[in-house]
This record gives structure tokens, sequence and C-alpha cells, in this order.
């Protein structure tokens, strides 16, 4: 089972790699689900220590 498990992995990381609109698609949903932009840092905008 674990075989086959990775062998998936595979099959879907060798298709993200070539298919960039598949790419695309999956960020948007992780940035959703998640709630932020991938390129941002977390601690920007808390750098004033007044």
């Amino acid at each position: 089972m674990n075989k086959i498990a990775l062998a998936a992995l595979g099959v879907g990381a060798v298709y993200l790699m070539q298919n960039k609109n598949a790419r695309d698609q999956l960020m948007k949903q992780v940035e959703n689900f998640t709630g932020m932009t991938m390129g941002m840092n977390q601690n920007s905008g808390s750098n004033s220590s007044s």
C-alpha cells in the first residue's frame, strides 16, 4: 500500500511540474484554504518598535 501511495504522489508531482495551469489552480486553492498569499511575509508590518 505504501508503494502505491508513493507512486500516486510521484505521478501527481510530475503532472504539476509539466502543467502550469494545474499548478496555478492548486496554488489558488491552497491560498484560499490558508487565507493568505504564498509570497507574503507574516512579519511584514510589525517592524516598528516605538
